[in-house]
């Protein structure tokens, strides 16, 4: 079920109603683990048999390592495989098959390469994380397991943030979860704006930029202007995109007295690709900082040698869980190298430039960096982009590509229009309720006439 139906609004319209009829935490659990695995298993209920395995065997493995004593990490051990397990042969069996097959190729030797017809469950990535967040913390003694077995399935199994997160850790979540919810007019009203946002974001921005996006990247020799044009407008799109689902996810988790993790802030502000990462899908960074690059040993480890491994490792991994292709395990290697080259200047950590002239500079530089991240997690095709930048006849600063660039730019901003208009409301006008409620009228006006005929699934889906 997509957020963007209206399947999904009669069903949250639904479940909204019943949900706050229903008035006890005892009743209102597992209503809402039902509509849970009926908001996952909609198009295909297959994908409900593995969540729930993952949860029996978190569920189960939590138990044991609080009755085993000293047989801890064997439960630890069990919930990694299990989980690891899952997900490595549904996303990644293929790719890796494919991947030995083609060096193998490559080396002289021929054999028949093995495909199996695999499926992606959408979101397994996602409730991967967020279940071993539970088993790991229980591990490091940082959480006690839970006996309520619905009170943890329904943790796993949340609905608005299902598919694509936030990734919310156990111990934020689970206590929401476990207390009992009263109406709250104020968090009620405070949901309409990041719903609006959200759709608005979605429906109007990255529906509509992503036409330009998918031209370009299906062009044989783009040239550099046009790939320039390209690689911001996708900025926009997987910015756009990814925090439109956050904001619906927020909302409708916040419509049912939930309160999930802020995942955006400002990220194409940051100042170094630390300040970016800290800025960007800031519950998978987060994660990867504490259950991944914290226990390789971080930033203390003793030489250069080893953080650049540190780094490399975490950050190649980050890629992969994006998608099982080449392009993304390079942009997680770009953003490791990124990171190295920026602390061996001392331009690390929570370092700020002294003026605002030296801001601006740090911001723009970054910002360029970002772009060319965002051109090798785009493509397709690695050969294909080698060949864009280091094969151009010339700049593109004539004809029919500056045309086509200027084209691109001002359609990206004129889409973006009703964002920034009300990001300025919302700044300049906190507390002005008549005008707020007139400028997202307008918003809504906006998404029903911009927005495409159909709309396409949210980017992260695919992860």
């Amino acid at each position: 079920m997509v957020f963007t139906s209206f399947i999904y609004l009669y069903f949250f319209a639904g479940v909204f109603s019943v949900y706050w009829l229903l008035k006890k935490k005892n009743l209102q659990n597992p209503f809402l683990l039902i509509c849970s695995y009926v908001f996952y298993g909609y198009i295909h209920p297959w994908f409900c048999i593995l969540i729930a395995v993952s949860t029996v065997v978190d569920y189960l493995c939590g138990l044991g390592m609080a009755r085993s004593g000293g047989r801890k990490k064997l439960f630890l051990i069990i919930s990694l495989v299990c989980n690891l397990g899952m997900l490595g042969f549904f996303k990644y069996f293929n790719f890796f098959a494919d991947s030995i097959h083609q060096t193998a190729s490559a080396m002289g030797l021929e054999f028949s390469p093995i495909a199996l017809k695999i499926f992606l469950p959408v979101g397994i990535s996602f409730y991967t994380f967020q279940t071993l967040s539970y088993t790991i913390d229980i591990y490091r003694d940082k959480l006690k397991p839970r006996k309520n077995f619905f009170d943890f399935a329904l943790f796993v199994a949340f609905f608005p943030q299902l598919v694509a997160g936030p990734i919310e850790r156990a111990s934020r979540l689970l206590p929401q979860v476990e207390q009992n919810r009263k109406w709250d007019t104020e968090k009620f009203l405070s949901a309409w704006p990041l719903l609006v946002r959200g759709y608005l974001k979605k429906l109007v921005i990255a529906d509509n930029v992503a036409v330009y996006v998918n031209q370009i990247f299906m062009l044989e020799k783009p040239t550099l202007l046009l790939l320039f044009a390209g690689s911001l407008a996708f900025a926009i799109q997987i910015y756009t995109d990814f925090s439109a689902y956050t904001d619906i996810a927020r909302a409708s988790a916040r419509l049912l007295g939930f309160d999930l993790m802020k995942n955006f802030n400002s990220p194409y502000l940051a100042i170094s690709p630390s300040d970016f990462w800290r800025r960007w899908h800031i519950s998978f960074s987060s994660w990867i900082r504490d259950y991944l690059y914290i226990p390789l040993g971080g930033s203390k480890v003793s030489t250069r040698f080893q953080l650049a491994m540190v780094l490399l490792i975490s950050l190649g991994l980050s890629g992969l869980w994006h998608g099982a292709a080449w392009n993304f395990v390079a942009w997680g290697l770009y953003h490791a190298i990124l990171l190295f080259a920026y602390r061996s200047f001392g331009l690390a950590g929570r370092w700020q430039p002294r003026t605002k002239q030296g801001k601006l500079t740090a911001v723009s530089v970054m910002f360029m960096f970002t772009l060319l991240g965002w051109a090798i997690f785009r493509t397709s095709n690695m050969t294909w982009l080698i060949s864009a930048f280091t094969n151009q006849p010339s700049l593109g600063f004539n004809g029919q590509p500056l045309i086509a660039a200027m084209v691109i730019l001002f359609s990206v901003a004129f889409y973006s229009l009703p964002l920034f208009f009300l990001m300025f409301i919302d700044r300049v006008t906190p507390n002005n309720k008549y005008i707020h409620a007139a400028v997202y009228g307008m918003a809504i006006v906006a998404v029903i006439v911009l927005c495409r005929d159909s709309s396409q699934d949210f980017i992260y889906f695919q992860f």
